[in-house]
């Protein structure tokens, strides 16, 4: 696992380090050609340099979130805010994490891709990748 990430879950409650330990898992063995690092202060997995899955603490729990994941019709999946095509799904607890969904949605996440990578570049407009 990346040291930085490490780090990053490391650094949090006990029960906060054990969903994200077991998402960042789940998300390596299921992009294996996905890099990741800790991008706007949380970890994020990239497919050629685009965006596609990271996780993130908040009050409520740790935020599954993934940039294209409107997209992926997941009823579990929450739409994000504004006009981006971002989904999240919030755990407080690693036994909640269904790693059948979560497989599924990574798959998603390689199929289903909106260009955040060149999101500036269009000032704010994004065109489907895949």
């Amino acid at each position: 696992m990346n040291k930085d990430i490490q780090a990053y879950n490391d650094a949090q409650t006990p029960q906060e380090r054990e969903i994200c330990e077991v998402l960042a898992k789940e998300i390596d063995h299921s992009l294996p050609e996905a890099a990741n690092k800790i991008w706007h202060a949380h970890p994020v997995w990239f497919i050629d340099g685009n965006p596609i899955v990271g996780y993130s603490k908040l009050k409520a729990g740790i935020r599954l979130f993934f940039w294209s994941g409107l997209g992926f019709e997941e009823e579990q999946l929450k739409p994000g805010t504004g006009k981006f095509k971002d989904a999240s799904i919030l755990h407080t607890s690693a036994d909640q994490i269904n790693t059948g969904d979560l497989h599924r949605w990574l798959e998603k996440s390689r199929d289903i891709q909106w260009d955040y990578k060149h999101l500036v570049k269009r000032k704010g407009v994004l065109e489907r990748l895949k």
